[in-house]
């Protein structure tokens, strides 16, 4: 395994000891906030990218 990708490696300790890191950096009362900005945020990506591809699907007509 190359070296480039060691740090993608993820296991099950590295993803708990993150959700500890983000519990005691925000607390519990801020995550919901912050899903809630990342929600919209990626709904939001969706609805332009797929009004980038009507475009696209209309301009070729």
């Amino acid at each position: 395994m190359s070296l480039l990708f060691l740090p993608l490696a993820i296991g099950p300790w590295q993803i708990a000891l993150i959700v500890v890191v983000v519990l005691l950096l925000f607390g519990g009362r801020k995550i919901p906030e912050l899903m809630r900005g990342l929600g919209s945020g990626i709904k939001e990506f969706k609805d332009a990218s797929k009004e980038d591809e009507d475009e696209k699907i209309e301009s070729k007509k």
